[in-house]
């Protein structure tokens, strides 16, 4: 999952982020409200991770903004308040979980695998790639409706190649779908995840063509 997380301590987002992106998610770290409300309006995602006290526009601003222009992200609020009101006032605002700190990471986890499943009742969003079939929702990759066991890292690399439509993908904007923006991991890991999935890819005939000095772009193997 791509997951916006929105937290002004930065120790904290660092933390979070660490955890995430160690269970093979993709973290964009945020710390202004502000600078939040532009990324939310310009990045897709598949969840936030909102604080409600930030500096700029405010956590519950944000929401409303978000809720106002009908984007369905999920979205879990984290905020030291633990007054009923504070947590009626936010999932009326449209939160859909909400966790009061300290937490623990594992709690937060398991929140992000619920609204992860509840995200899976929605219509599936299926590319075909080559004999494939990947649903770039859940992240699963079909042969005639078997599942094949390829690396999560991967298959998001891949469901970033295939949304593009055979158009050419920087490495930048692959680190930043596979990552999350302001992540500090070198570029250079996309080349290793690249040659991976090349491999795995290979038995399929689906080929991913690189274009030095520009990125990636994913098409039928040259005979």
């Amino acid at each position: 999952m791509r997951i916006a997380l929105i937290e002004d301590n930065v120790s904290l987002a660092k933390g979070i982020a660490y955890q995430l992106r160690d269970a093979g998610h993709s973290v964009d770290v945020l710390h202004h409200g502000d600078d939040a409300d532009v990324f939310l309006k310009q990045e897709e995602g598949d969840l936030v991770i909102l604080d409600i006290n930030l500096p700029g526009k405010s956590g519950m601003d944000l929401l409303s903004s978000l809720r106002d222009r009908s984007d369905p992200r999920p979205v879990i609020l984290l905020t030291a308040r633990s007054e009923t009101q504070d947590r009626v006032l936010g999932l009326d605002a449209g939160a859909d979980d909400y966790l009061v700190k300290p937490f623990e990471m594992e709690e937060l986890a398991a929140r992000i695998r619920a609204l992860s499943r509840r995200r899976g009742t929605a219509p599936v969003q299926t590319i075909e790639v080559g004999p494939l079939n990947l649903d770039i929702g859940t992240l699963q990759l079909q042969e005639d409706g078997v599942a094949l066991d390829f690396p999560r890292r991967e298959l998001a690399l891949l469901a970033a190649l295939a949304k593009a439509h055979g158009r050419t993908v920087s490495k930048a904007s692959l680190l930043d779908q596979l990552y999350g923006a302001g992540s500090e991991t070198d570029d250079k890991v996309i080349e290793v995840y690249v040659s991976r999935l090349r491999k795995r890819l290979s038995p399929y005939d689906i080929h991913i063509q690189v274009h030095r000095g520009i990125g990636y772009s994913l098409g039928k193997a040259e005979a």
